[in-house]
Parts: C-alpha cells; sequence; structure tokens
C-alpha cells in the first residue's frame, strides 16, 4: 500500500534547473517512489540573505512506500549526491533542497521532521507549485491550496522553462 506525499523541491546553485530536474530523475530511480505529477518550476528571489542567487522552487508529488524518516533518508542522501552543504546560514545558498510538505493527511513532530511542513500556507513558492499539481489539495489545520494562495504575493514568481 503506498502514501501519497507532496515534496517541495529548490535550488540557487550551479544551474538550479537542471539540479530540479537531476533530483526528479534521483527519486525516481528509487524502486519505493513513484513521481505522479511534477508542478512548472518557478523563480523566485530568495527567502533569506538577498546577497544570494534566486531559486528556482518546483513541487511534485509521489507514491510511496516508505515511511516518513525513511523518505527523509533517501531525500538527504539526493540532497548530499547533489553537494548540499549543511553548515551554510539558515535560508542560504544550496545546490538542492529536499522538503517534506505533505504525508497524506498525518501529522508528525519529531526531532528530525515536521509535517506539514512549516512555514507551507504562507509560502507563494510552495503554494504556487502545490496548485499547479492540485489545485483542491487541502493542506491540514490550513484550508484549501487555492485559498491560501489567494492571500499571499505572487507577483515576483516567473515561471521558467523547466
Amino acid at each position: 500500500m503506498t502514501t501519497t506525499v507532496y515534496i517541495g523541491l529548490g535550488s540557487n546553485l550551479e544551474n538550479p534547473a537542471t539540479q530540479l530536474h537531476q533530483a526528479l530523475q534521483n527519486i525516481s530511480d528509487n524502486p519505493a517512489i513513484e513521481v505522479t505529477a511534477v508542478s512548472s518550476f518557478y523563480r523566485n528571489p530568495p527567502m533569506g540573505p538577498q546577497d544570494q542567487p534566486d531559486y528556482v522552487n518546483a513541487a511534485a508529488r509521489l507514491e510511496v512506500n516508505l515511511d516518513p524518516e525513511p523518505l527523509l533518508d533517501v531525500l538527504q542522501a539526493i540532497e548530499n549526491e547533489h553537494g548540499r552543504d549543511r553548515s551554510v546560514q539558515r535560508w542560504g545558498p544550496r545546490t538542492l533542497d529536499l522538503d517534506i510538505l505533505l504525508y497524506d493527511e498525518q501529522f508528525i513532530e519529531s526531532e528530525r521532521l515536521t509535517v506539514p511542513h512549516p512555514g507551507i500556507a504562507s509560502r507563494s513558492f510552495v503554494l504556487k507549485p502545490l496548485a499547479d499539481i492540485d489545485p483542491d489539495l487541502v493542506i491540514p489545520d490550513h484550508g484549501s491550496v487555492e485559498h491560501l494562495l489567494e492571500n499571499c504575493d505572487t507577483y515576483w514568481l516567473e515561471a521558467v522553462d523547466d
């Protein structure tokens, strides 16, 4: 039996769109994961320090045969393969960022993982890609992606050729 999971993908170093494409391929290569939908890619300014390149963000829907923390392990291993440097400041530049946004309708609070992802309801660079995949998606305790997106500025999101 599989579980539906939504993940966020982001990169702002070393050809970000290519990083996202390669990450999606790496994810698909895992026999316990099926990528069932991918959003458009969006360029947006960094959320943290502004002295770094713009990000490219996307979202994907997965069907997984993994519990949440083993899935996190898989995603972090892929980040590491892409040269992710975890020593940089929070919201700093990165080659690849893979976040579990939703794991079915579960609430998860552990030392390593919080789901739904903190900040999911107010970040247009997360909500817009989710709306591409499933505009009727409901984020537990927050409401529909479409409604949440209505309350976010999206003027600075720029679709990029993926």
